[in-house]
């Protein structure tokens, strides 16, 4: 090979280096939000996921990896503690050089308030035509929120997953042990196109040698997601208005997304179990109401499902608002919300 030519390809590289060097390094908490970012991203680089889909995001305990993706990030797209409480403290002490983007704190973001009572009866979708709530919240932008953090440093005696499918040390929390708001936003369409371009434009302010792609790429995603909007309506018709409860009131952003609505949730949050009481009266309320379908979930045990199931006859199967069994990347989130829209029909 000539001098010219190793020069070439020597220069070539270097040039590739430096730009693939200029990417930021960026950090997401679940796989669906994972997902969005990793679309924007397209042809330029790939984000890291903290949290599997095998996992409740309520609860975790980062492997030395996951870790290390935080300590290096330049960027972190997370939904914020209403979802991942323990979070907070791991991007204080892990992620305090990064910009950090809450997306559950953001304007852009649309807001559902949960549901009480055992079959939704305090509340409906009417009741949240208005969505601008956002005008008393804090921005999360900076760290300066964080400086007090315990330090999360001995994150290397993680290696083994902790065992998230078993709620019973839960069995004494309060069912209104949440926030106001429900934290499960990224099931909803109108949030998912919202953020691909806030994505954008924060990926751009780090990166603005690539500025053009990732905007070009969330203008692709949201003409996407419309057409998966349209697809999942179709796949819906035959459906609507039967009956269905679900393991946790996660769903309603779908729900709001596709114009079809639960009658209940076992648990009403993924940070509680279900009290004694409130399986009681939801499975009189199943047999009361003709319920059709209960839909579990893979991270959480069955038994319950299969104790309210007891008696009636509703069909019982599983959904799931984070992936589970997906893979990472792009591709998921759609997948995602066609996977659910199935499973409905079928259960339904």
């Amino acid at each position: 090979m000539s001098r010219k030519l190793i020069s070439l390809s020597a220069a070539t590289f270097f040039i590739g280096s430096t730009a693939i060097a200029d990417v930021p390094s960026v950090a997401t908490d679940i796989a669906p939000v994972h997902s969005l970012v990793s679309r924007v991203m397209r042809n330029v680089g790939e984000p890291n996921l903290i949290i599997p889909t095998i996992a409740s995001p309520h609860m975790y305990n980062l492997r030395p990896s996951e870790a290390k993706a935080l300590q290096d990030a330049n960027l972190v797209f997370w939904m914020g503690d209403g979802l991942s409480p323990w979070m907070k403290n791991a991007l204080g002490s892990l992620a305090s050089d990064a910009k950090i983007i809450e997306l559950l704190d953001q304007k852009e973001t649309e807001l559902l308030e949960f549901r009480e009572g055992v079959l939704f009866e305090e509340h409906d979708h009417d009741d949240h035509d208005d969505h601008d709530d956002h005008d008393d919240h804090d921005d999360h932008d900076d760290h300066d929120d964080h400086d007090d953090h315990d330090d999360h440093d001995d994150h290397d005696d993680h290696d083994d997953h902790d065992d998230h499918d078993d709620h019973d040390d839960h069995d004494d929390h309060d069912d209104h042990a949440h926030g106001k708001y429900d934290p499960h936003a990224w099931l909803s369409l109108s949030n998912a196109k919202n953020w691909l371009n806030l994505i954008a434009a924060q990926l751009s302010a780090s990166d603005p040698k690539n500025a053009g792609i990732y905007f070009a790429n969330a203008a692709e995603a949201r003409e996407e997601l419309e057409s998966l909007i349209a697809e999942v309506n179709t796949l819906l018709d035959p459906v609507r208005g039967i009956k269905f409860v679900v393991f946790h009131d996660a769903y309603q952003y779908f729900e709001h997304t596709f114009d079809i609505q639960a009658s209940g949730a076992i648990a009403l949050g993924d940070a509680s179990a279900p009290s004694p009481v409130r399986i009681s009266e939801i499975q009189g309320r199943i047999k009361e109401e003709g319920i059709d379908c209960v839909l579990a979930e893979p991270q959480f045990k069955p038994g319950l499902v299969a104790t309210v199931l007891d008696g009636s006859v509703a069909k019982a199967s599983v959904i799931d608002p984070l992936g589970y069994g997906l893979e990472p990347g792009e591709e998921l989130y759609p997948t995602l919300i066609r996977q659910m829209a199935k499973t409905l029909v079928d259960c339904l």
